[in-house]
């Protein structure tokens, strides 16, 4: 059976945030509200030690379509509005969503209000205030120079202007007021043979993306061949080799953060030094 998955290669990827616009793009995620980020593709920044000891690294973080996902579990509607689908995929439907926000509660990579619990980024979003309020917003920056948010949408003929047209039986190319939403692998984008458009418009193909459950497919050659780990929260902490947690299904390889890496480079440095 079908398990998709995704791997990050942290020796590739460069913080460049292209797969984080691009996503922002493909699924037409509004602008960051007080307390919810719609980034469904972000990143986590750590930095350890002081100067000029100092590590630094930046982490791409997205749903991680638990195998055992309690955002499932909790989820109190039925037919529940986020559920698993065969093919491994962590699915929100948006039209059984009664914006309870117990999905979040029980994820341990989401918050409610980001802002409040100082942690960057939740995977799932919830649209505590009305869609893309900007694009209705009348005001001018500079009155008879710019152009207010309104006038670009009603001029674009679309809200957002930019908007991407998709259809999907779970979920509408914009989401309505009080539901969550969250990466969902690009599911219609799958049903037409292209891979999820983070993974497309990486410059470094740091996202690998496919069926490791395919013992032919990239993701799976890379698991076996790399050391691979799975984050626990959403601060950057991962899960020991031996825990399982709720079995996440994005895997990140080549972190630079292991104390053996560090320990490499730092001796490559003072190497290249003498």
């Amino acid at each position: 059976m079908t398990q998709y998955c995704m791997v990050i290669d942290l020796q590739k990827c460069v913080g460049c945030g292209i797969c984080a616009i691009a996503c922002k793009t493909e699924n037409n995620t509004q602008d960051r509200t007080l307390e919810q980020s719609f980034n469904w593709a972000d990143f986590v920044f750590v930095e350890k030690g002081k100067f000029p000891d100092m590590q630094y690294a930046i982490y791409p973080v997205l749903c991680n379509h638990c195998s055992n996902p309690p955002c499932v579990v909790v989820c109190p509607v039925y037919p529940k509005s986020m559920y698993k689908m065969e093919n491994g995929i962590t699915m929100h439907n948006e039209e059984r969503c009664i914006g309870c926000q117990s999905c979040q509660d029980a994820c341990p990579y989401s918050e409610r209000a980001i802002d409040r619990a100082f942690h960057g980024y939740s995977v799932i979003s919830f649209n505590d205030t009305e869609p893309n309020a900007f694009y209705k917003d009348d005001t001018k920056l500079l009155p008879g120079i710019t152009s207010s948010g309104k006038e670009v949408s009603e001029a674009a003929g679309e809200l957002p202007p930019h908007k991407t047209l998709f259809e999907h039986p779970d979920y509408n190319p914009v989401r309505e007021f009080g539901t969550v939403e969250k990466c969902n692998f690009c599911h219609h984008r799958l049903k037409e043979n292209k891979i999820p458009t983070c993974v497309e418009a990486c410059p470094a193909d740091a996202r690998i993306f496919g069926d490791r459950h395919d013992p032919e497919s990239d993701v799976s050659h890379l698991l076996i061949t790399h050391e691979a780990r799975r984050m626990r929260n959403n601060r950057a902490d991962f899960l020991a080799p031996d825990q399982r947690g709720h079995l996440p299904n994005v895997f990140y390889i080549n972190d630079y953060m292991l104390p053996e890496r560090i320990k490499e480079e730092d001796d490559n440095f003072r190497k290249n030094r003498t």
